[in-house]
């Protein structure tokens, strides 16, 4: 479950909370690693952020975490919006 937390009137995106569902949470992660090799080197939106990551000597493991929110962001707004995914839609912000 992404968390959110706002002060001063900003709204700052956290890590995966430790609330909700483990196994769904476990399911993330494990996504999330197994897709980092090839989206890292994808010319996407996404791939330029993980690069961009990477690049700036963030720790593996907080890349993969910070990818597993993010598609976990994703899925929950096309779920939401019951829309398909569109790949050209996505920002990496």
């Amino acid at each position: 479950m992404p968390r959110q937390h706002t002060t001063g009137g900003k709204p700052r995106l956290m890590g995966i909370s430790k609330r909700g569902n483990t196994y769904l949470r476990t399911l993330l992660i494990h996504g999330a690693r197994a897709a980092l090799p090839s989206l890292s080197e994808s010319d996407t939106p996404l791939g330029r952020w993980l690069k961009s990551m990477i690049e700036r000597g963030v720790h593996r493991n907080a890349v993969t975490v910070a990818l597993a929110n993010k598609l976990a962001r994703i899925a929950w707004a096309t779920l939401r919006k019951e829309t398909t995914f569109d790949r050209g839609y996505a920002t990496a912000a």
